[in-house]
């Protein structure tokens, strides 16, 4: 039996997740969680008090990035520092094109975004129990032009992973005290993450974020 904890911020979106896994009779979820630390003290309870690195309290982690406080990709650099046996499946909703790489290069061993067909996910969880990536053919399209294509580098890709976070949401029309609320930080940290994407970006103000974010494919247009 596959045993499952599900992270993400939204109640109907874990709701959906475990319904459509409960249709598997070898996929089980063990337990859900909102955030970051709910996430923590879940995988303790679940290890009955043994070390969760040791001891690991599921066989799959499915992940969103866009989390409260620390971010999924947070919260899988977390997870390989500790040499964690979970594997991440992460499941979200930014675009294959900008965020799956960065998150197969976080640790996670497979991507697939909410708008899927919910079986696909069902493979995915399977796929990546067994200890094998799941990508999807987009994904591994992306990956073999990666390989062909001469070596350049967006100046986005500089960007931490808070920062592009951050970059995505400001061009989404969010504001900063938005932002702050939904990722749990202070409105100065926020803009701290702001002006220091304007600097690597070389940019002025949120419309330039925003025309850059729509032309790099990192939010729709």
């Amino acid at each position: 039996m596959i045993q499952v904890i599900l992270c993400d911020d939204h109640a109907l979106i874990r709701r959906g997740i475990r319904d459509t896994l409960a249709d598997a009779p070898d996929i089980r979820v063990v337990g859900e969680a909102a955030d970051y630390g709910e996430l923590r003290a879940l995988m303790r309870q679940l290890a009955n008090g043994q070390d969760p690195v040791r001891q690991p309290p599921c066989d799959v982690l499915v992940l969103d990035i866009n989390l409260p406080g620390r971010s999924g990709l947070d919260v899988m650099h977390v997870l390989k520092d500790e040499g964690s046996a979970i594997k991440v499946l992460v499941v979200s909703m930014y675009p294959e094109d900008q965020y799956a790489i960065r998150a197969l290069r976080a640790g996670a061993y497979g991507y697939v975004n909410k708008g899927s067909d919910p079986q696909q996910i069902v493979q995915a969880v399977r796929t990546v129990a067994q200890g094998r990536k799941y990508v999807t053919p987009e994904i591994a399209q992306m990956l073999v032009e990666s390989l062909s294509a001469p070596v350049t580098e967006n100046a986005h890709d500089k960007l931490s992973d808070r920062e592009l976070q951050t970059l995505v949401m400001i061009a989404s029309g969010k504001r900063l005290s938005d932002i702050a609320e939904e990722l749990s930080l202070s409105p100065k940290t926020v803009s701290v993450y702001r002006a220091r994407v304007l600097e690597k970006l070389a940019l002025q103000n949120n419309a330039e974020l925003t025309v850059y974010a729509i032309r790099n494919g990192l939010v729709g247009g």
